[in-house]
This record gives structure tokens, sequence and C-alpha cells, in this order.
């Protein structure tokens, strides 16, 4: 297979990074790995890119907003709506909101995901088994791993965490798996934080944390997180999600939490269909939304991610799991350009965040798992026409 004039923008790109942005390339396909790439004189057919990596998602909810019902913008709403909806999923419900999802991640070109599981007693979730079911079905196609959802509390009951950890470390057999928690002004947080990691570290498992998912600015969990990481020497093995209570905290306070995830190799996660649903005011239109300081954390030298996280369910009643329409909403709201620049967000920030094997740069060897999408350049990218595209997948067209 050739593709040609492709358009890869330079932070997706393995050699020729140095070249212009609007330089465009020609790639021989072979054996599902691209086995050449060359410059070409011709004008942009497309935008190439690696396959999209979806490092936040909830699976487990994921089409529940027909049963829990929407929150209209109250985080704690949502949550109630979907414990009360949890009590009567089965086995087989899951599995069928589960693989919708994957199957319209998979035709809009996603290689990769991270779910997080409700974990909401010390009992192993059912959603776990049909995880490790559609895991082995999907392996091959979408690289899918597990985060368990857990309250901070649970954590801090070192029984409790014990078994759960036990649990995850088992389901770690088959593929990466991470312990979580909600965390947002609780009361001894450090406390139930150094909890935390003591169970991940005892079994050598990767964190993944909602943190300070709200506008309250005294909300400093993702500083305590960042801190007791570089304490216990615990660098590169965390992703914190949301941290939208940065945004309203002063720029001085909120730069220093960034360097302090910088130095702990935080991956930092923005959602901005969620928070954009459920932060500020409903009682009239908003003006603080609750997108964390991506801009900010990029000068600093972090690689943010950008994901879906909640799709139809009550904490976002709409979209999809297609990562460029939620890219595009986060270049429009956090006044992201070049845009170009940030297509490493749904791509390599990720996939590197994840440990995967391939961190999604596009170079001679790599895997053919790629997206073609229609844009020629980064205007033509925010438009329905420019978002149609052809999913290329061990080295074939879907």
């Amino acid at each position: 297979m050739r593709l040609q004039a492709m358009r890869i923008p330079p932070c997706v790109r393995g050699a020729y990074a140095d070249l212009p942005a609007h330089q465009t390339f020609d790639l021989w396909i072979e054996a599902g790995d691209v086995i050449s790439i060359a410059p070409s004189t011709e004008p942009a057919r497309g935008t190439l890119l690696s396959g999209f990596v979806d490092a936040h998602v909830h699976l487990d909810k994921a089409y529940t907003v027909g049963t829990a019902g929407a929150a209209e913008g109250d985080l704690m709403a949502a949550i109630a709506r979907c414990a009360a909806d949890r009590v009567s999923w089965t086995a087989a419900d899951l599995r069928l909101r589960m693989l919708r999802a994957l199957e319209d991640a998979w035709a809009c070109g996603t290689r990769a995901m991270r779910t997080h599981l409700d974990w909401a007693s010390d009992d192993m979730p059912v959603a776990l088994r049909v995880f490790e079911q559609l895991r082995e079905q999907w392996r091959g196609r979408i690289d899918l791993q597990m985060a368990a959802l857990v309250s901070l509390d649970q954590w801090a009951d070192p029984a409790a965490a014990q078994r759960i950890a036990g649990q995850v470390a088992v389901t770690a057999a088959g593929g990466t798996s991470a312990l979580g928690a909600f965390v947002y002004r609780h009361a001894a947080l450090r406390e139930k934080l150094e909890a935390l990691f003591d169970v991940a570290q005892r079994h050598y498992l990767p964190l993944d944390i909602h943190v300070d998912e709200g506008l309250a600015p005294d909300a400093r969990g993702l500083r305590t997180v960042a801190e007791i990481a570089l304490a216990r020497g615990w660098q590169g093995r965390i992703l914190c999600s949301h941290a939208c209570a940065l945004s309203v905290q002063p720029p001085d306070e909120a730069r220093a939490t960034l360097q302090a995830c910088r130095d702990a190799g935080i991956h930092l996660v923005s959602l901005p269909t969620t928070n954009l649903y459920l932060q500020g005011d409903w009682a009239g239109t908003p003006v603080e939304r609750g997108i964390t300081r991506l801009r900010e954390a990029a000068a600093l030298g972090l690689a943010p991610c950008i994901a879906t996280d909640n799709v139809a369910d009550p904490f976002y009643p709409y979209g999809s799991f297609d990562l460029v329409e939620t890219f595009g909403l986060a270049v429009q709201v956090a006044h992201l350009a070049a845009v170009q620049d940030w297509l490493a967000a749904i791509t390599v920030a990720p996939a590197r965040a994840m440990g995967l094997h391939w961190d999604g740069r596009i170079d001679e060897g790599c895997p053919a798992d790629l997206v073609c999408l229609a844009a020629r350049d980064d205007h033509e990218l925010l438009t329905p026409a420019g978002r149609q595209r052809s999913v290329v997948r061990k080295g074939r067209f879907l």
C-alpha cells in the first residue's frame, strides 16, 4: 500500500520532525508496517496520524443516561444517579454497552483505551469480568487497560485496600491495570493518599487518579499527589485527570503545582466534554468552565493528554468515542494553537502515559495503525469535512 502526499504534524513524526509543518510525505506499507517514508513535492491530500489513544474513559457507565438520567451540571447528582443505576447492571447489559463503545472507538480510529471501572465495595465488580473477556476478544484491535475507581476512604482501610489491590494485581497479569481514586477536598487527604501509595508500591501497580474535579480554589489534591510521588521516588507511574481547580487558582500557585507535576513525572489528562458539562454555574451562562491549564502545563514541559471520559451517562449525556471531536472542542475552549502542535495529546502523549509498546510516532518500521483525515490544514481539521477519515489497521483500510 502507498499513501501519497500526506501531511504528518511534526509532533507525530519520528524522522523529519525538523522539516516545515506543511511538508507532505509519501509512505509505503508492507506486512502491516510502515517500511519507507519520503518527503513529497505534492500538495497535501490529507493529514496522517497514528491511531488514537484514549487515556481516560468509563466503559461501564457508557450509554446509561436513558435509565440513570442526566445530572445537569451537578457532579454529586451524577455520582448519586450512577450509584442508583449501578445496582441493576448485569453482565449481559454491561457487555452490550461496553461492546457498543469499543465498536464506536474502533471505527473512529482508536487503538488503545484505559477505562475506569467503578469499585463500589471490597467485592470485585461485575464489570471487571466483562472487561477481562472483552480485553481478550479485542486483543490486537484495541489495547485495553483498566483502572479501579475506588473511594479514597477505602484505600485508607488496610484490609479493604489489600483485597482490592490483590484483585487488581491478578487482572494486571493480562495487561496493564492501575489503582485509582476520586480525590477532592478530603479530610486527612495526605494520610489517605499515603495509604494509596503504600498499596500501589507494595503491588507495583501504577496510579490513575481523578483529582480536584471541582472549582474550589482550596483543592490541593494534585499538589499533594505530586509531593508524595517526589518524596517516594515514584515518578512516571501516575496519571492525574481533571485538575479543574487549577483553572481558578492564582497563576503562581497553579504554576508551582504544575512544576511539581513535571518533576514527579505525572501525566496530566484533560477531559473537556465532561468538565464543560459539570463545572460552572447552571443558573445562568457560566463563566468558569473547569478546563485545566493545558497551555501552562505544556509551557513547563509537561505533555498533556486529551481524553473522552464519559459518553451518554449522567456525567455527560451526549458525545461519542471520537477523539477528534473531543480534541476539536478542547482546541476551542482552551485556545490551543497551533492546532497541529497539540495533536500529540491524542496520540503520542497518552501512548507514553499508558506505557504502550509503540509511542505513536510515525517512522520507518512503525506499525501501520494509522488514521488518514481529510483535513489538509489546521483549519479544516475542525470542520465536519476535515474530520472525515479512513482508518488503517495492520496495513489495511478498515
